[in-house]
């Protein structure tokens, strides 16, 4: 009989609340909120924290991750934020971590942080810093409705090293509108110039129901053709292999011992508690979606009921392919002994011919006993896990 392989787990939180909401985003994120809404959230937050800590299946998990995302985090007021996360540092059990202890990250947008502010977060335990960047073009970021330029970034990164951070991620968009490769160049220039321990970089992609898709059914949004944003890829994984950081994932990039752990534990299909509306957990293979809407998810919390919204619980050959899929969105790929030990099947025995087409047609390799995309393979990544789900 395969086995669970449960080993330690993450922890998200979602703070749904931004200035202003870009016109490519499809997240759970909300503008305009008052300043009462957004008190009354993470008051309801750390109290489902509260709950979930208490939980029988988080009291049996020890945890190496706490990730507080958005939306945009560092726009809330500093103090109730550093409050809620050093009440998730105590509640849950963090001993699953190397002598570093636990990963915690913070999402932050440029135009949103001070020192001060970055202070009080290295004080409660913050160690890991993600600054939305995007591009370091002010057209760029025009384009895309991001409020701050491009001086503002550098400010927010440097108050970083200045704060102590040690662990700084940026994130890098590109296939951007009216980008070009020369433009696309110099933002990761400017990136490695920075010397950031991590970068994530990220194809815009046009999501339904944005005022982006919109542009784009109305043929007013002017991006770059297929063939220049694979050059753009290109010319990342070169220019960042060359500055120390290796191509760990599709879209990320680290220097040695920086990849995301939290991050990590998503591509290898692992467990994880969501917090906060909007937000998904996984129970050892049980999803569950809490309410997005954070007026609801505060009344849910604050009358007694859990604010779950819809759970799925995969049968395991579709738990096989999830865990496939995923694992091939790393550099290293998926060991097929570990996957029998967990399902009870390997992907030559579950996908046969499929698989062996795909070998052949240089789009996968098993290398060192690993099943992973080859070079060619990344370029049509897509396409390559449309034919495994």
């Amino acid at each position: 009989m395969p086995g669970t392989l449960e080993g330690s787990a993450g922890i998200y939180a979602h703070i749904p609340f931004c200035l202003s909401k870009c016109p490519y985003c499809s997240f759970v994120s909300y503008q305009g909120m008052s300043g009462s809404v957004k008190n009354n959230y993470i008051k309801a937050l750390k109290r489902q924290a509260h709950e979930m800590a208490c939980h029988p299946w988080s009291r049996a998990r020890k945890f190496h991750s706490l990730f507080i995302g958005g939306g945009t985090p560092s726009s809330l007021d500093t103090e109730k934020t550093a409050a809620f996360i050093a009440a998730c540092l105590e509640a849950f059990d963090f001993t699953a971590t190397t002598n570093k202890g636990p990963e915690v990250t913070l999402e932050a947008n440029p135009n949103s942080l001070n020192g001060e502010m970055l202070k009080r977060y290295r004080e409660v335990g913050v160690n890991r810093l993600s600054i939305g960047m995007q591009s370091f073009s002010d057209a760029m970021l025009k384009n895309i409705g991001r409020l701050h330029r491009v001086q503002e970034g550098i400010n927010a990164f440097e108050s970083a090293r200045e704060a102590g951070f040690t662990n700084i991620n940026l994130d890098l968009m590109y296939g951007l509108p009216g980008q070009d490769i020369a433009q696309w160049k110099n933002t990761l220039q400017q990136a490695v110039g920075l010397a950031p321990e991590h970068l994530s970089v990220y194809e815009l992609t046009i999501e339904e129901g944005t005022p982006f898709a919109e542009l784009a059914s109305q043929k007013r949004l002017e991006l770059p053709d297929e063939e220049v944003t694979l050059s753009m890829f290109e010319q990342a994984r070169e220019i960042l292999a060359a500055n120390g950081y290796r191509h760990y994932e599709i879209s990320n990039y680290a220097r040695h011992g920086f990849e995301c752990i939290h991050n990590k534990n998503y591509w290898e299909n692992g467990s994880y508690i969501g917090l906060g509306g909007g937000a998904v957990s996984c129970f050892s293979g049980l999803r569950i979606k809490s309410v997005e809407n954070p007026v609801q998810f505060t009344q849910m919390i604050n009358g007694g009921r859990m604010p779950f919204k819809e759970a799925e619980f995969l049968p395991l050959p579709a738990r096989f392919r999830e865990t496939v899929i995923m694992g091939l969105r790393m550099s290293a790929g998926v060991l097929p002994s570990r996957l029998e030990r967990q399902f009870g099947v390997t992907p030559q025995i579950y996908y046969g011919e499929l698989l062996n087409r795909l070998i052949g047609q240089g789009l996968l390799e098993v290398r060192e006993n690993r099943l992973r995309l080859t070079h060619k393979g990344l370029l049509l990544a897509n396409w390559v896990m449309a034919q495994l789900v």
